[in-house]
């Protein structure tokens, strides 16, 4: 999970992924959908008390299942 800046009032700026996409995946916009922060945590509550943190955070599950700070993701197209 990273935090970008929003694109919008209604937009949270966190992206979530399983970290089993590929590229080609995640070159495309049909295969991403925009819901709630809030659905999200219901099905995951351990990410609430990440929520807060601000627009260029990045966390993944380590072996024990619990997050850690990681580098944010680079668009490879920059």
């Amino acid at each position: 999970m990273y935090r970008e800046t929003p694109d919008s009032p209604i937009d949270s700026g966190w992206r979530f992924f399983s970290g089993e996409e590929s590229q080609a995946y995640a070159d495309h916009a049909e295969n991403f959908a925009m819901y709630d922060i809030n659905t999200i945590a219901n099905c995951d509550p351990t990410i609430i008390s990440l929520l807060d943190s601000p627009p260029g955070c990045a966390y993944a599950r380590n072996a024990d299942g619990d997050f850690e700070l990681e580098p944010v993701p680079s668009d490879p197209d920059a």
